[in-house]
């Protein structure tokens, strides 16, 4: 089947982005096919686009980005039971080079969720790689307990947001850095604690930490083990953490997201429930255009919350 997309033939700038027909692969038995509705913007898109994941995914082009989906089902493969023709689902599609910056994409079933009807495509479509990527930080590999105290760098951004509303749910304590501007908005989401890290160095003022979720690397990292104790554990999403600092916690690593559509779907279920919402900053068009100036924004590294690409 052929699909208009936004495409890249080549690595580099925003400019490489460009409107293209693609033909998508043959369904698979155990795979639907997707009618975009929306889709979201997440860094590992653009670094994606510039090169820097080349050697880990020497992919062919045409490579159509994006792996955040919120539509409807409009074929299913042979094998498929769960669902049917007209579902409204979101997923986290497996990365290939066939993603989601396309009127149509190809979900493996068992990385589907069923949309809550109380969300939009544009609230589902944020959710699958952030929510998951906290959720798999904090309770996957984080182990976070009701209790607990837990602090996420950049509560404002796209992971953050929904880290802070999971930890919460969970029954944890949450303390949370952000510019001043957001902390309204992120106590409204569940963090009981907002440090502004253009005045406070979070290292001096916190102790006795339980959970530390790096969302940024660097000197935050490094400046989070003095936070930790030796029963404490680090989780990042950005670096692998320095060897010696490491031997002081209990745990001490970085992750990759693997997608899952049974956690996404208790994430959609906490939706469903008004325990989980997602906060869409910017929208942009699903054209080469809506999507360059979106990869701009995201790198920024200064959007509050997600930026979604809507697919009218």
């Amino acid at each position: 089947m052929e699909t208009r997309a936004v495409v890249i033939e080549q690595y580099g700038h925003s400019d490489q982005l460009k409107e293209s027909k693609v033909t998508l692969p043959e369904l698979g038995e155990h795979q639907v096919l997707v009618k975009v509705k929306a889709t979201s913007i997440n860094p590992i898109d653009w670094k994606l686009r510039e090169g820097y994941l080349a050697q880990m995914m020497p992919w062919e082009f045409p490579i159509i980005l994006g792996w955040d989906v919120a539509g409807e089902i409009v074929e299913i493969g042979s094998e498929v039971s769960d669902w049917h023709v007209g579902q409204t689902v979101f997923a986290r599609p497996e990365t290939t080079r066939f993603g989601t910056y396309a009127d149509y994409t190809i979900v493996d079933d068992h990385l589907l969720a069923n949309k809550p009807d109380s969300v939009s495509f544009e609230e589902a479509a944020a959710v699958p790689l952030a929510g998951l990527t906290a959720y798999q930080a904090l309770f996957t590999h984080g182990k976070l307990q009701a209790g607990e105290k837990v602090l996420i760098h950049a509560g404002a951004g796209g992971v953050g947001i929904y880290a802070i509303q999971l930890a919460k749910n969970a029954g944890a304590t949450v303390i949370t850095t952000a510019s001043e501007k957001n902390h309204a908005l992120l106590k409204e989401l569940g963090a009981d604690q907002v440090i502004d890290y253009h005045t406070t160095d979070f290292s001096e003022v916190l102790e006795d930490i339980d959970l530390v979720f790096d969302t940024m690397g660097g000197d935050v990292q490094a400046d989070s083990f003095k936070v930790l104790d030796e029963k404490g554990r680090l989780i990042s999403i950005v670096s692998q953490p320095d060897e010696e600092l490491a031997k002081r916690v209990a745990v001490a690593e970085s992750i990759w997201l693997q997608p899952d559509g049974k956690q996404l779907q208790e994430i959609a279920d906490l939706m469903t429930e008004g325990k989980v919402k997602s906060i869409v900053g910017h929208t942009y068009p699903l054209t080469a255009e809506g999507v360059k100036e979106a990869h701009e924004l995201s790198a920024t590294h200064h959007a509050k919350g997600k930026i979604v690409l809507i697919n009218d």
